[in-house]
């Protein structure tokens, strides 16, 4: 049963929901991207193996998490989860985060590695923005701040899904946008603020030692597989799974070929497996 809870921590509340598990061996943690919520997730929390706890919560600013200022930083980001698990007294942690939650899970990896056991980092990079890509997002908060909010969404989705999504699954396409519409447009002005300003992690990720999985969807235009391949080469990875039929989101495009490669990867490390098969 998944459950769903608030957690104040000074003057930000925090919005979460989790699967308890009756022996939890891992807690993972679902950390969702840019512009979206928690709600994202909701199909990995219900797949998850019975000896694996799953949390995914709203970043702040996003969904239903409230309060606090509007300075975002990924550092920003990265400590409101450090400080949300400590609250919660979470141990031997699995951090899964896509796009931007993978940009928070490797910074906040960086910052605190307490009872750190696992990263899942899906359709991300570990690179700082490009001056071309910080452009971009300035001129997309022109266009929101302008009263362009709509276009910028319709531009936001045309680029994000897979060639099958597109076709066939106008249910999912019309969920994203109605979170995009439902997010406060100073959130998303913030966090591309966030987004452009955050700095690389390349150089820190030799030293991650926990195990990591990399998951891209076969069709992002967002994330190159390069860009997989250099977190790959430099951590202690098992490997690239690229997942057939999605684009930037293979967790809401393909969710039982997600679910059925992160739940491997779990129950390899809750046995305290280090085998690459």
């Amino acid at each position: 049963m998944i459950e769903e809870k608030q957690l104040e921590i000074d003057d930000l509340q925090i919005y979460y929901k989790i699967k308890k598990a009756g022996k939890a061996e891992l807690t993972v943690v679902f950390i969702h991207g840019f512009p979206f919520d928690s709600s994202i997730w909701d199909k990995q929390l219900e797949a998850l193996p019975d000896n694996v706890c799953g949390i995914s919560y709203d970043i702040r600013g996003f969904g239903k998490s409230r309060g606090g200022h509007h300075f975002f930083s990924i550092d920003l980001f990265a400590s409101d989860l450090i400080r949300f698990l400590e609250k919660l007294s979470v141990q031997r942690i699995v951090l899964c985060g896509v796009s931007m939650g993978g940009y928070i899970a490797l910074r906040a990896a960086q910052r605190s590695s307490d009872h750190l056991a696992g990263l899942i980092l899906c359709d991300t990079n570990a690179s700082a923005d490009s001056n071309e890509a910080k452009l971009k997002r300035f001129e997309s908060i022109e266009e929101i701040t302008g009263g362009g909010k709509a276009q910028f969404t319709e531009g936001f989705l045309k680029g994000l899904f897979s060639k099958k999504t597109n076709q066939e699954n106008r249910q999912l396409i019309d969920q994203i946008g109605h979170i995009i519409s439902e997010t406060h447009d100073d959130s998303i002005c913030a966090a591309q603020l966030a987004l452009a300003s955050r700095t690389e992690t390349v150089s820190f990720l030799p030293a991650i030692s926990v195990p990591c999985l990399i998951i891209r969807g076969a069709e992002d235009q967002m994330m190159s597989l390069e860009q997989a391949e250099q977190m790959d080469s430099q951590l202690n990875s098992h490997g690239i799974l690229e997942i057939a039929d999605a684009g930037h989101l293979p967790n809401a495009e393909n969710p039982e070929a997600f679910n059925e490669a992160i739940n491997h990867f779990l129950q390899k490390i809750s046995k305290g497996s280090d085998d690459r098969s």
